[in-house]
């Protein structure tokens, strides 16, 4: 892992979370402090718990709040949709966009992606672009073009560390509970460098790739030890305190 560039644990709740689950994250917000010296952490929750959350954590210098999914128009009759800023307004410093289980169920194109990430931007917020292959194309062997078009359409031009982060999910291994090696994960990861540094110059050197798919305690600082991994993207770990600091613990 490169020393310059500090680690994020980004925690994604997905559709979990009622208000009796303020109380787990103010377990966090206590606990956060404690592996400040580790990373930085996030944690997106759905969104009608975002204002809530925010307003808690408001002054914490080691926990922020995000939001999972943005309209890409600014306002409009969007029935059901949330835009960028009105997400930035409930206290979001950062937004998921490109989801895997997005593209999936919501049919999201990489040109939706990079659109819902330039609203994101214009919001002022930090854009987490996740990208990853399905197992159907890890065994087909397309798992590197398949990154690399995401990479390619996903990202709007003008990219920097303090407005992008790139999330590496497998699809395969999002809640399976199955892993690449950590070899896998090296490769790829330094594939994702090389192209974000082809195309971003200096900037490139320096945004934060996380990686997602069934991390845990368990693996975390395997895989946080791994070459341009900056951190992690977490699912259901993220959502009971005592595991998601566990994971930041794992952090080099």
């Amino acid at each position: 892992m490169t020393d310059a560039i500090r680690p994020l644990i980004a925690g994604n709740w997905k559709m979990n979370g009622l208000k009796s689950s303020l109380a787990e994250f103010e377990a966090m917000l206590a606990g956060a402090s404690d592996v400040a010296d580790k990373a930085d952490l996030l944690v997106c929750p759905p969104a009608t718990l975002i204002a809530s959350f925010a307003e808690r954590a408001r002054g914490s210098k080691s926990l922020r709040v995000g939001a999972q999914d943005c309209h890409a128009k600014p306002s409009g009759a969007h029935t059901g949709d949330l835009s960028a800023e009105m997400l930035a307004d409930a206290g979001a410093s950062a937004i998921i966009v490109g989801h895997s289980e997005r593209r999936a169920n919501h049919g999201e194109t990489d040109v939706e992606v990079r659109q819902k990430a330039e609203a994101v931007w214009r919001a002022g917020l930090t854009a987490i672009v996740c990208i990853g292959e399905t197992q159907h194309q890890r065994d087909q062997g397309q798992t590197l073009d398949i990154c690399r078009g995401q990479l390619n359409i996903s990202l709007p031009d003008g990219a920097r560390s303090d407005n992008l982060v790139v999330a590496y999910e497998p699809v395969w291994a999002i809640g399976t509970g199955l892993t690449p090696t950590a070899w896998d994960v090296e490769q790829i990861h330094g594939f994702i460098r090389e192209l974000l540094i082809a195309r971003f110059k200096g900037e490139g050197a320096r945004i934060r790739i996380l990686y997602g798919g069934s991390v845990k305690p368990s693996n975390a600082a395997e895989l946080m030890a791994v070459a341009n991994v900056n951190g992690a993207l977490v699912g259901g770990a993220s959502l009971k305190a005592a595991d998601f600091l566990a994971i930041a613990r794992g952090c080099p």
